[in-house]
């Protein structure tokens, strides 16, 4: 299968949009912030933005080259590129059938898709009448019609409650392992590109501070703002050289902390959420990082619960949080390991 390459400089209303990708048999997720850039490098591959410059191509054919060697530009419209495009609300047409959606993207394969997504059933029926889940399989099913070589994926998710969420995300992950198609989607939740995805760019004001998996990402952010999006606590300090090795860090909320990672003068250091443990008293365990805070709030996620202690959000197990017995207001130590940390430019 051909892979796809793009490379742009376009002028948003308040930077440039400066990206260069290569995509083979692969889901690639870009994540960011509104207004980062992420859909425009969609409309970009889809033929539906034009670049000031830039170049889209899979394998040998050429979709856009604004300065080609020939001298004649090149911009295909949409039509005449092999993409399936699934936009974040779906676009479904709402006096359509499910079976006269599919088929706006291409006939042969209609009863093929309805089958294969499980809404073969849903056939006769509208939009309006069909589940975020529901929706969201006829959308992909649409695009899939076409018989794409290129699969985008606007905000895939974003539509869905909380609690159809987590499904639709298992069965969508499942679907893009199986069609092994080079596949670009944008959303602003790690999480989704996290399941989702092979690789993780994340976007910012038009460029890609850091690519990789998103284990990669997870282990060693680039940045501050990429550790804080990725779900980090990012602690600000002045760091300078401690005892055994370690980097001791004076953070700006009080305290010390301490970690692994070398870094001297103003750093962040950032600890996730699971790596932070509570207790009522300071634990004689291996953790040297012990903070001392009152429980600002507690969130139940299913069988966990995310604890605001100070300046860190901690992430216990449901029955850790009822032995403690933990009320807001209450003070607690918040406890890590100098191995549980990294320290990143802010």
């Amino acid at each position: 299968m051909d892979t796809l390459f793009l490379g742009l400089d376009h002028p948003l209303r308040a930077f440039s949009l400066r990206v260069e990708l290569e995509v083979g048999r692969e889901t690639l997720a870009l994540v960011g912030p509104s207004g980062a850039g992420k859909s425009s490098v969609l409309r970009t591959i889809a033929g539906l933005l034009r670049p000031a410059e830039g170049r889209v191509a899979l394998g040998s054919e050429v979709w856009l080259d604004t300065r080609p060697e020939t001298g004649h530009p090149i911009s295909l419209p949409p039509e005449r590129r092999s993409v399936g495009l699934v936009f974040q609300e779906y676009a479904l047409f709402p006096h359509l059938s499910v079976e006269a959606n599919v088929g706006f993207g291409g006939r042969a394969r209609v009863a093929e898709l309805l089958e294969r997504f499980a809404i073969s059933e849903l056939a006769r029926a509208r939009p309006a009448e069909l589940s975020g889940g529901e929706r969201q399989r006829v959308a992909l099913a649409r695009a899939l019609a076409r018989d794409p070589a290129v699969l985008l994926l606007d905000e895939p998710l974003s539509a869905l409650d909380a609690h159809t969420k987590a499904n639709v995300r298992a069965e969508l992950g499942e679907l893009l392992r199986e069609l092994e198609l080079p596949t670009v989607l944008v959303t602003h939740d790690f999480e989704d590109a996290a399941a989702l995805a092979d690789r993780v760019g994340v976007i910012v004001d038009g460029r890609i501070l850091q690519l990789g998996r998103s284990a990669e990402l997870l282990a060693a952010p680039a940045s501050g703002f990429v550790a804080s999006f990725t779900g980090a606590n990012l602690l600000p300090g002045r760091a300078r050289a401690g005892l055994d090795g370690l980097t001791e860090v004076a953070l700006d909320a009080g305290g010390t902390a301490y970690s692994v990672t070398a870094g001297t003068g103003r750093v962040g250091l950032a600890v996730y959420p699971w790596e932070v443990a509570l207790s009522r008293e300071v634990p004689s365990d291996s953790a040297v990082n012990h903070l001392h805070g009152s429980v600002t709030s507690l969130v139940s996620l299913g069988n966990r619960v995310r604890v605001r202690v100070g300046p860190v959000t901690a992430e216990v197990t449901t029955a850790s949080a009822e032995r403690l017995a933990l009320r807001e207001g209450e003070l607690v130590v918040a406890s890590f390991k100098a191995t549980a940390t990294r320290l990143v430019p802010l």
